[in-house]
Formats: C-alpha cells, structure tokens, sequence
C-alpha cells in the first residue's frame, strides 16, 4: 500500500466511535474482556474511541488507555438462585432495569457509534440492551455480538435463550457474532436450534492474547520469593471452596515445590477474606492479598497457575504460557467445567473435578504433579491466541465499509 493509500485510510478511520456493553452483574469476566478489546482497538486507530457501557461496580479501580472511557450505569448483582437484585439503589429491580435501558439507549445516540459490540448476552440484561440494537437498526452502526468459547451445556442453553427471546436476535439484529476462542475447543453454539444464516455470521477469532501492562506493574510482587505459585478464583465470589482447598495443602504439607500468592478477588465476602488471611499468616511462603488491578504481571512472573477456568483466566494461561491446575465451578453453569475438559484434553492445561471428594491429600498430589507439567505453548496452535489481532482487522474493514457505503 502506498503512502497515500495508507494516508486515505487513516483519515477515513479518523474520528470512528465503537460502543461496547457489558452488564457486568457478578465478577470481573465481561469487564476485563471488554477493557483488553478497548485497549487493542486504541492501539491500533489512532483516530479511534471507544466506550465501555458497564454496571460493574469496580470499574473505576482498573485504569484506561487515552480514547478509552467508561459509562457506569445502575449495578444489579446476580443472587446464586438466578435472581437479580439491585445493587446499589434502595428502589425496585424493575426501576434499576428501566433506568439501566435508557441510560443505554440515550447513550448509544448521543455517542452515535460506527459499531456496537454486545458481551455474551444477545439483548443484554433482562433485554436491556433490545431498544438500542433496535434503533440502531436503521444507521450505519454495524452491530457484533461477542462470546466466549463456552457458553453452556446445550441444552440449558437453549431453554434460557428461549425464554430471553435471543434466537430472533441473532437473525434479525447482528451483523457478525465473533467467537473469542479457537475451534479446537469446540463450539460454543453447537447443539442450539439456530438457522444457517446465523452460522454463518459466525467467525472464531481466537483467544484474546493478554499482556503485561508496560509501565506499570504489580505492587506486590516483592512481598514473594521466586519461584511462586498463583492462585486466583477471578472475582472471587465463589471462588472459596478452591482457596481452602489450596490453604490445606500448605497448612499440611510445607514442604510443597513453591511459596504462593492467592488473590481472593473482590466479590469474596469480607468475612472470607478474613479467615484466609488469618490461616495465612503462620504460614512461611504463603501470602494472600484481596485485589490487584495488574494482576497480569503477578501471573507472568508466576511458576504455575491455579484458577477456576474462567475465560480471563485461561487467555492468561495461555498468553504467559503458564502450567495450570483449573478448579471449575459447576453451578449454576458447566461453563467453566466444559472448557477445563476441552483444555486438558488438548494437553493444555490439567484438572481437578471439584464434584469429587475435595481430600487435602488429592490437591498437594495435583499440585506436586503441576510443578512437572509442560507449558501449553508446545500444545496450541499457531493462531490460537491472534483474538486482538482478528478483531483488530475486523473492525477495520467493517468501518472502511461503513465510510464507504456513507460516502457513496
């Protein structure tokens, strides 16, 4: 491409406006998954904003590259029994919703995108985010919902796509549905009583390769002698079952391969926090924090990983090439569960069914063997982790489209 053509290309992607939402009810997945998209896409249109549409109530803790800003709408928290409750606002959950869509639905007007990309949830929560894709509907805005590699067993999924009227979404109000994992782990739609059409809007981009921040890094990481093991339930709010099970190991058998780090995460209740910490403290080479908003470097300086197999997590994984021991949850999805048993059967990764008795003795075996298990870097696959780089030219070629259908 000449200098000139690149020069055209440039200012024609000069001042493009991507909206991203994310209901963010529970954990830290749908924001840092939307942030790391933010960042990739920034990097590489100079000319390019984005803003995050987010009810995660920690979201002002992580920090944002220029051309990157947040708005935060209403929280609402989803209870363990599948219910929602507002999170911060002593008023009725149907008046946080009302409130929630049209904060949504004035913002993607006023914002004015070239392209919305939706998290996970076809029409949002509780169908929050329908009005929008309706309106948008009759612009330029090309719309793209993103997934993860698993969603959930086939069979719970269709029923709750059913009820939540997601079918006729993705015929009638997508433009592409992206795919955030590679094929070899399977397809996260399989199974689903979906047309053609649908599939065939369908493109896997690959897993979201992560990286350390450049200028900064984790505060923490002199309070641990090399080599450590991380252990992290991402959020954390069902995330102390793993933890204990890991403290037993250390509080049994000292001589385990490495000291640790455990980060409880945020959602962990302070009453949780408290008692791991508190076991902690007589223990040499074993330290627990709460939060680390770089917890990316805490990882890559880590020997081995333990985590519960969340989507954040496993992109990490495999980004710094980390042995791992995955701890899925199985309630109330087999999301995670599914994607550690695809991981291990790749080689990618090993694990431990939590279904199965949770004896100390099976987590120091596991975590001995982890101190000899390959990296998955020798497992993956060339493309498995080119994510940011596919979506990177995706988006470039759906807004040249869109500039030049508007100039034509």
């Amino acid at each position: 491409m000449n200098a000139l053509a690149e020069e055209v290309e440039d200012l024609r992607l000069n001042d493009a406006r991507v909206l991203i939402y994310s209901h963010d009810t529970f954990g830290l997945g749908h924001l840092r998954r939307c942030r790391a998209l933010a960042h990739a896409l920034v990097d590489r249109f100079k000319g390019l904003s984005v803003l995050i549409l987010t009810g995660s109530p920690i979201i002002g803790r992580f920090d944002f590259k220029a051309r990157v800003d947040f708005v935060r709408i209403p929280g609402v928290i989803k209870l363990y029994n599948g219910d929602y409750t507002s999170l911060g606002l002593h008023i009725e959950l149907g008046q946080t919703l009302a409130l929630r869509e049209s904060i949504i639905l004035n913002t993607a007007r006023a914002f004015d995108p070239d392209l919305f990309i939706v998290d996970k949830e076809p029409l949002g929560l509780k169908g929050e985010v329908e009005s929008t894709l309706q309106m948008l509907k009759d612009t330029r805005c090309k719309t793209v919902l993103g997934i993860r590699d698993v969603m959930d067993e086939p069979v719970k999924l269709t029923e709750e796509w059913h009820h939540k009227k997601a079918f006729p979404a993705l015929e009638n109000l997508y433009d592409e549905i992206w795919v955030y994992g590679d094929r070899a782990m399977g397809n996260p739609l399989e199974g689903l009583p979906i047309s053609g059409q649908v599939l065939n809007k369908m493109s896997y981009t690959g897993y979201l390769e992560r990286q350390v921040p450049e200028y900064s890094q984790s505060r923490y990481l002199d309070r641990v002698e090399r080599p450590y093991l991380l252990v992290t339930p991402g959020g954390g709010g069902d995330g102390a079952s793993m933890v204990d099970w890991v403290l037993r190991a250390y509080e049994q058998d000292p001589r385990l391969p490495w000291d640790v780090m455990i980060v409880l995460g945020p959602f962990m209740s302070r009453q949780e926090q408290q008692g791991f910490i508190e076991r902690a403290e007589p223990l040499s080479g074993v330290h627990v924090i709460t939060f680390d908003s770089n917890l990316e470097s805490l990882m890559n300086e880590s020997a081995g990983i333990v985590a519960m197999g969340g989507y954040n997590t496993f992109c990490e994984i495999l980004s710094f090439n980390k042995p791992s021991l995955l701890i899925p949850r199985t309630e109330p999805r087999l999301e995670q569960f599914i994607r550690a048993t695809n991981a291990t059967s790749l080689g990618l990764a090993t694990m431990l069914d939590p279904r199965e008795e949770q004896t100390t003795g099976r987590m120091i075996e596991a975590l001995y063997a982890l101190a000899e298990q390959p990296s998955p870097q020798s497992r993956m696959s060339e493309d498995m982790l080119s994510g940011l780089t596919r979506v990177q030219d995706r988006v470039e070629g759906l807004l040249l489209h869109a500039a030049e259908t508007s100039a034509s």
